[in-house]
């Protein structure tokens, strides 16, 4: 299976419990993988036959800017749902880290995976 990665994607978005929390957006780290459909891309070297990654960032950036959440959890699988859907993506893997969030604590967050139903 081929998999892309995106590192350490910083971005503003409104999000946490308490409703003072999500008056003003903070930063998230987002470290995504995502599985390929095909690797057909490796023989062609065309942007068409693969996930065109840029694109992804711009639409979780857009989706970022326009909802906010109040879980880190339902966070990462609205985005986990965009690229499987929207993107066609067979699986993929999320972690969201709210950093400096608790005092003594680097980074706080989840890891999820999703598969395409099968069915």
């Amino acid at each position: 299976m081929d998999t892309i990665f995106l590192s350490e994607v910083k971005v503003e978005t409104k999000l946490g419990v308490p409703d003072w929390e999500r008056l003003k957006p903070q930063t998230i780290i987002l470290d995504i993988e995502i599985a390929m459909p095909h690797s057909n891309s490796c023989q062609t070297d065309e942007i068409e036959d693969t996930i065109d990654y840029g694109a992804v960032v711009a639409r979780i950036r857009q989706t970022l800017a326009e909802r906010s959440f109040k879980l880190v959890e339902a966070l990462a699988e609205h985005l986990c749902q965009i690229i499987l859907n929207e993107f066609g993506a067979p699986w993929v893997k999320i972690k969201v880290a709210k950093p400096g969030i608790l005092p003594g604590l680097k980074a706080l967050g989840v890891v999820i995976e999703r598969a395409q139903d099968k069915a």
